[in-house]
């Protein structure tokens, strides 16, 4: 296992430490959580740089490391559902939007085909990953709603663009 890979697992292993710091009751747990989220996603970004720079891109590495990000946010934000923070139909649209992306590219890549990340893509896993870290670090009701509205649209628009950019990839006359 290469270094990139190392540390995508250690993204997925900070996953459940993240959860339970956060449901865990002791003075600063959300400032420990936020910093146990602030290792995880920065993570993402140097198992990434360090995987295209040393050219170590694995096909573990193209498979676990979408699903590491995946598992990161979602925690977040189920955690803040729980809190009552973020409506559940939010984290709804945002589980089909990554569900239905990655039923679109499965199917692709049965038909040899490749769906490489959109620029939208990326814009909404970094204002995700930002939403995120605000909501952890301030507790404000209109922020939530700003963040978690920002969460949507951006997912809402990435997720457009990928079955646009990419309808010749499902074969929509089999309906």
């Amino acid at each position: 296992m290469n270094t990139a890979n190392k540390i995508t697992m250690v993204r997925v292993v900070l996953i459940p430490v993240f959860l339970v710091v956060l449901y865990l009751d002791f003075p600063y747990h959300i400032w420990v959580g936020l910093a146990v989220f602030l290792i995880a996603s920065l993570s993402d970004f140097l198992d990434g740089y360090i995987a295209r720079s040393r050219n170590m891109i694995t096909d573990f590495g193209k498979f676990m490391d979408p699903i590491a990000d995946k598992m990161l946010v979602t925690s977040a934000m189920c955690m803040f559902v729980a809190w009552g923070r973020m409506e559940a139909w939010m984290l709804l649209v945002v589980l089909t939007r990554e569900f239905a992306v990655s039923a679109m590219r499965l199917v692709a890549a049965s038909e040899g085909k490749v769906i490489a990340a959109a620029w939208s893509g990326k814009v909404k896993t970094a204002s995700t990953m930002v939403c995120i870290i605000l909501m952890l670090a301030v507790s404000i009701p209109v922020l939530d709603t700003l963040c978690c509205w920002v969460i949507v649209v951006t997912t809402v628009y990435s997720g457009v663009e990928y079955f646009v950019k990419n309808k010749d990839v499902i074969n929509w006359a089999d309906m």
